[in-house]
């Protein structure tokens, strides 16, 4: 259990053992720690634990095998915490560079906060060497969470990093695997580009040697116009060879670019745990998986390449132009610094604002993700009114962000078409002036207002890669954002490989917390192999939670769960749940046939295979009468079968993967009797010789129990079978006095009078 304490400590008893051996041995003064915390992560997310102590000249380090590390005060010196949804971050920060960085579970969470004020205060105190002030941890009036600098960082989720253009560099662990077919396509550019060039040089002796003398009674030289037109002609010809094989190749990676990172996105989220899903929306994630990495691919594929060719035209064509007339170049260039300016302006304004129309729109997307999948829902309370009004708001609200971005962008845009026009004006200004003075010919003006025409076309271009940019690097924010963050439910460092697994269940000092909330505290059982447990207590009593901790769904915030006497946080999750069969109340059906849904845990099972276990979940019949039997179709979620025949499927679906443990999760809660009865010989078959955990709404359906355990605020009250607890007369006798006086009040009241007799 982590703990903070915010008093000189000399070995204070409630440190660790291993801590109360080692603190003598590498601090000089013990009695000097004024404050103490216990972290349990690496920086690499391995279980490992640290502890991190305070004194009145620094913070120190000290790991389980003897490892000590001191910083002393400073100014500039800060100690700062974030938190991954369950794995919080603490960074010990200079001016000038990270000096180190601590990674902790949930359960170190508040005392993390504690400390960290603690370190503020000695901190101060060091630098104006002044009397500690004790910290006051004030929380949130709605959640309870502790403020950090007077911000709840559970409500206030709404404050957002604007996106720096610099996480476009992100992308570069994909593009890496086609670095040489970027390569490639890089150089075709470049020739591309030069090809691109060469027409305009070519008119200076078009106009000076040919034309111009024509004008003046000399006759045309045919050969060199023949060279001079054949030269136009193979340079258009060679710059569209190389444009079209230079952007037919950076297509190709782009796209590879972003199917690659679209996968590595899903299969990342993939791997996160349910805490983190818990506090998302449906439409957000597929926004950004969607539409965010598609904006990205766009980006690579047209604007990116479009940016890179304006770049290298427009320091091509200032070469060229200085190596023609260096003062005529120097006349051509005045509007760049003025469009540099404008773009910094602007680029601020567009990185914050494209962020926030993400983010609005995810809002738009939600709204769909919510109806469209409960659209009989919305029918059945004709709630069909309500919910166009909440997407015409969150349209709205998008239509009002995007305005105010428009604005901005509509000046900026026709501001730098203005400053190109007034460039192009000085350079005719200013070239007839020189020609007037015989200092340039005719032709070399010709050649220079062709190559400033597209000198500035190519400016006008890149001013405007500025917004795409902004949006790219907003979706690439929100996705590394779905990619950077770390599971709170690791896999194991060393991972133990069980041969086979009897399905021994033991459950030590087990205690987990939602946020400052705990819901499982200290809690002790022992679950033999092949025996049936029945979990029964009030809504909120830790049921489901303690299910989600043996799936480890979640990880216990303190004590361990154990299986065969190895700790699960061992085991590898894939292998370690593979030996779980899941159902659930309400069983979640895929779109596909019915087959595909029974062997969705073992995808190689043969037909036979699955109409064995669909006869042992008492489906075969039901699915035979079906149009197409097990090739029928299910609608999404189910859609199309009843909540007894989803459920029995979902019986199939775990009795065909023969898991060695098995947990219902009130599997016969939403269905009538009759429907029960055909579940419940189902449940029977896939019982049988299988460690079960079944959480049960009718406690009647737990006659077959071996051992029914009692939760009442996250803690075992009571343990026994049916009658021993009845004989008791104590919180069991309690839940099931009072569902059989709802259920049957006439049997509730002979039960009362012969009880009293």
């Amino acid at each position: 259990m982590p703990t903070v304490n915010s008093s000189p400590i000399a070995l204070s008893p409630s440190l660790a053992a291993p801590w109360q051996t080692l603190l003598p041995q590498h601090l000089p003064h013990p009695s000097e720690i004024l404050s103490s915390l216990e972290i349990n992560l690496s920086r690499a997310l391995h279980f490992q634990k640290t502890l991190l102590l305070l004194t009145a000249q620094g913070l120190s380090t000290l790991t389980e095998q003897g490892e000590l590390s001191e910083f002393s005060y400073r100014s500039g010196l800060t100690l700062t915490q974030h938190d991954h949804a369950g794995v919080g971050t603490l960074t010990l920060a200079d001016e000038r560079k990270t000096l180190a960085v601590w990674r902790y579970t949930l359960s170190v969470d508040a005392a993390a906060t504690a400390f960290i004020k603690q370190f503020a205060l000695q901190l101060n105190a060091f630098l104006s060497n002044t009397p500690v002030v004790s910290a006051s941890s004030a929380q949130c009036e709605k959640c309870g969470a502790t403020l950090v600098n007077e911000q709840c960082p559970q409500c206030d989720n709404d404050i957002e990093v604007a996106p720096s253009t610099w996480t476009l560099f992100k992308l570069w662990r994909f593009a890496r695997p086609y670095r040489w077919q970027l390569l490639s396509g890089f150089l075709l550019m470049l020739a591309s580009t030069a090809a691109t060039l060469v027409p305009p040089y070519l008119t200076m002796p078009l106009m000076d040697k040919v034309l111009i003398p024509y004008q003046n009674g000399a006759p045309i030289d045919t050969v060199t116009v023949s060279w001079l037109l054949g030269g136009l002609f193979a340079s258009a010809l060679l710059a569209w060879g190389l444009g079209w094989a230079k952007t037919y190749i950076l297509a190709l990676v782009s796209e590879r670019i972003g199917a690659d990172l679209r996968t590595e996105t899903y299969e990342h989220l993939l791997k996160l745990s349910l805490e983190y899903f818990g506090g998302k929306r449906t439409g957000d994630l597929m926004s950004r998986i969607g539409s965010e990495s598609d904006r990205i691919c766009v980006f690579l594929s047209l604007h990116l390449l479009d940016f890179a060719t304006d770049v290298l035209m427009i320091l091509m064509t200032a070469a060229i132009l200085i190596s023609i007339n260096p003062w005529l170049a120097v006349v051509t260039l005045l509007p760049l610094p003025i469009i540099a300016w404008m773009i910094h302006i602007v680029r601020d304004k567009l990185r914050t604002g494209f962020e926030k129309i993400d983010r609005v729109w995810s809002q738009v997307s939600n709204v769909l993700a919510d109806t469209i999948p409960g659209i009989r829902v919305v029918k059945a309370f004709a709630q069909e009114d309500r919910e166009a009004s909440r997407f015409r708001e969150a349209n709205q609200h998008n239509l009002l962000v995007n305005d105010h971005i428009n604005k901005i962008w509509s000046l900026f845009s026709p501001s730098v078409t203005l400053l190109t026009e007034i460039g192009l004006l000085v350079v005719w200004a200013f070239g007839i002036w020189l020609v007037s003075r015989d200092q340039i010919t005719v032709g070399v003006l010709t050649a220079f207002l062709a190559y400033i025409s597209r000198f500035y076309t190519r400016l006008d271009s890149m001013s405007r890669i500025v917004s795409v940019t902004q949006k790219a690097a907003s979706g690439t924010k929100r996705i590394f954002d779905i990619l950077d963050h770390v599971s709170s439910v690791p896999e194991p460092t060393h991972p133990v490989h069980l041969e086979k697994v009897a399905g021994r269940i033991d459950i030590r000092d087990a205690g987990f917390r939602y946020g400052n909330r705990s819901v499982i505290k200290g809690l002790n059982l022992n679950i033999e192999p092949g025996e049936m447990i029945g979990l029964v207590g009030h809504s909120g009593s830790g049921k489901s939670t303690l299910v989600n901790l043996m799936c480890r769904f979640y990880d216990v915030s303190e004590g361990s769960i154990e299986l065969d006497g190895v700790n699960i946080r061992q085991l590898p999750i894939a292998e370690y749940r593979s030996n779980i069969g899941l159902v659930l109340q309400e069983p979640f059906l895929f779109f596909g046939s019915i087959a595909e849904n029974i062997a969705y845990g073992k995808p190689d099972a043969t037909r036979a295979e699955i109409v064995a276990a669909a006869r042992a979940a008492h489906a075969h019949e039901f699915i035979l009468r079906l149009s197409h039997g097990y090739d029928s179709l299910v609608g999404e979620r189910g859609h199309g079968l009843s909540g007894g025949e989803r459920q029995r499927i979902s019986i199939a679906r775990a009795l065909l993967i023969d898991p060695r443990i098995l947990i219902l999760d009130e599997a016969t809660a939403s269905v009538d009797t009759e429907t029960e009865k055909e579940i419940q010989k189902a449940l029977d078959n896939l019982v049988q010789g299988r460690t079960t955990i079944a959480i049960a709404h009718r406690l009647s359906t737990l006659h077959k129990a071996n051992r029914l355990v009692v939760l009442d605020r996250g803690e075992v009250v009571e343990v026994g079978n049916h009658d021993e607890l009845m004989a008791t007369q104590g919180a069991y006798y309690r839940l099931y006095m009072a569902q059989a006086r709802n259920a049957n009040p006439d049997l509730h009241a002979a039960h009362t009078n012969e009880v009293h007799a």
